[in-house]
């Protein structure tokens, strides 16, 4: 179990922090990612496999004025 933005998903061990995020449609030069309490560049994000335990919190930058 991996928990994103508070919420628990299930089977996800062993996918990439990238594919997970494409695959939920983030944009992901508006994005920002932790990882158990640490923020992940995005370069780093096809290397970053998901694994049990693992807490996230994906953080969406939003434009306006």
């Amino acid at each position: 179990m991996v928990r994103i933005n508070g919420e628990e998903e299930l089977h996800l061990e062993g996918k990439t922090l990238k594919e997970y995020l494409e695959e939920k449609g983030y944009r992901m030069e508006r994005i920002a990612v932790e990882r158990n309490g640490e923020i992940i560049p995005k370069t780093s994000y096809q290397n970053i496999i998901l694994q049990d335990g693992d807490v996230l919190e994906v953080v969406s930058f939003v434009g306006g004025g």
